[in-house]
């Protein structure tokens, strides 16, 4: 069954389907591994950077951010997840609705 949603998934490429003004192709599949991938980066990033900060301002604030930074960062990784996540199953149940209903 998944296999021919991810064949009827697949049949235009990502610029395409970004420039379909008829709305029948999902960009939203094409997207989200990317999106997930820049916000692993960002937060990767960003811990580092607070790191640094951290450590500028004393060595307590640095050893704070060094044992807490990750526990946020697996917190805010989780929460961008699960709204991707449910983007995501919200445009699969769409995908197969429209394959569902009898073509006009």
């Amino acid at each position: 069954m998944d296999g021919a949603l991810g064949a009827a998934r697949d049949t235009k490429g990502f610029l395409p389907a970004l420039f379909d003004f008829t709305f029948t192709h999902f960009v939203t599949p094409k997207l989200v591994r990317f999106v997930y991938l820049l916000a692993t980066i960002a937060l990767g990033i960003a811990w580092l950077f607070w790191l640094f900060v951290g450590f500028a301002r004393g060595a307590g604030t640095g050893l704070a951010v060094l044992i807490l930074g990750p526990i946020l960062l697996i917190i805010y990784l989780a929460i961008i997840r699960m709204t991707l996540e449910f983007y995501l199953s919200i445009v699969r149940m769409s995908e197969d609705v429209h394959h569902r209903l009898p073509q006009a």
